[in-house]
């Protein structure tokens, strides 16, 4: 069994990687995890249907449209989004999945429907938390973040 920590070394050692759901709002959890993967030297992918750029970059309407397919693809919308989201990744050979939860219930993206689906078409899912735990750099907050989780043995399970 796959533990969380090597999920998200796994997920975090590709280099082309979409986020799904950032805003115009700068301070929105897509936007900052776009963000902080792009100045870790990521190639990153923004996609929002409503939006045209992000920050000067190209904003896509959905996967299929980037012209670099990416590696995998970090999820940060509300959980019927979600799965929308993974039926994509299938269609386009997308093997890998972050399912974005926040600290609070609310910006949780994951779906158990979509945990399932990526399950039964061979992506890897990682149903919870946040890349910024893991990533290179990660700022205190986050660093403390992934420090009670994995004491308190409250990150989500991969398998």
């Amino acid at each position: 069994m796959t533990t969380f920590n090597e999920a998200a070394t796994a997920f975090l050692s590709h280099r082309k990687i979409a986020v799904v759901g950032v805003s115009r709002k700068k301070e929105n959890a897509a936007n900052l995890i776009y963000r902080k993967l792009r100045s870790e030297g990521y190639t990153v992918f923004a996609v929002n249907p409503n939006a045209t750029t992000l920050e000067g970059d190209r904003c896509y309407p959905n996967l299929k449209s980037i012209p670099d397919k990416p590696e995998c693809v970090v999820v940060v919308t509300r959980p019927e989004i979600t799965s929308e989201v993974v039926r994509e990744c299938a269609a386009l050979k997308i093997n890998g999945v972050w399912m974005h939860r926040g600290i609070d219930s609310k910006t949780a993206s994951v779906s158990k429907e979509a945990i399932q689906f990526c399950k039964e078409h061979g992506i890897e899912v990682i149903p919870g938390g946040c890349p910024m735990m893991y990533i290179n750099h990660a700022d205190f907050g986050h660093r403390a973040m992934r420090w009670m989780q994995q004491i308190s043995g409250s990150l989500p399970k991969v398998n």
